[in-house]
């Protein structure tokens, strides 16, 4: 297993195969028609660049008040179930037998970004974040705990799978661009990232 150790975060390169990658775009397809795609407000009023959802038993919200786990997609039906798929990767990955209890969907076209910022809505920091991406190249930048941290990039492609655990748990991360069809495997490009998580 080809995996890369950068200041805390575990890179497995090329993970998921072709193969793996396209059972895991139809296992979701249920879970976005189900809970479909949206564009959070940020406090300030501002909207995200990235369009987002949720599977499990919490998805992750924003509006004007803050940022927080709901148990609801915004149209109100219950999150859908994580598709066992990824559960088995959770498991492989963190060798923990606790489920996740939230996997976070974002998708990201051509122009969208995620600022660096850290993972800490979570009750409990000893539960890593598992990160898989599909689809397009995304930069992929990490730094330290502190915001100030000097700042890395790399590259990651779709299948490659991040471990944020120990001291990448709270690290500052994002993404600073997307390389806009540099990959077939969704129709209309993009990139769709994953992120495993538990909450309570």
């Amino acid at each position: 297993m080809n995996v890369l150790r950068l200041r805390g975060f575990e890179i497995y390169k090329g993970h998921l195969g072709a193969e793996g990658q396209r059972t895991l775009v139809e296992a979701l397809r249920p879970v976005l028609k189900a809970a479909p795609l949206f564009r959070a407000t940020i406090p300030g009023g501002g909207k995200m660049s990235v369009r987002m959802t949720s599977a499990g038993d919490y998805g992750w919200f924003a509006d004007e008040s803050g940022y927080r786990y709901v148990e609801t997609h915004p149209k109100g039906a219950p999150w859908p179930e994580i598709p066992p798929m990824l559960l088995d990767l959770w498991q492989e990955v963190t060798g923990i037998d606790r489920q996740p209890e939230s996997c976070l969907i974002n998708y990201y076209d051509g122009d969208a970004r995620m600022r660096v910022h850290q993972d800490r809505d979570e009750a409990d920091f000893s539960y890593p974040v598992v990160s898989i991406s599909l689809g397009d190249d995304g930069l992929f930048r990490f730094g330290g705990k502190q915001r100030s941290d000097k700042v890395d990039s790399i590259w990651i492609n779709s299948g490659d799978v991040v471990v944020m655990g120990g001291e990448a748990r709270l690290a500052y991360h994002g993404v600073d661009r997307i390389r806009f069809q540099s990959s077939r495997l969704l129709p209309k490009g993009g990139r769709l990232n994953l992120t495993l998580r538990m909450v309570t």
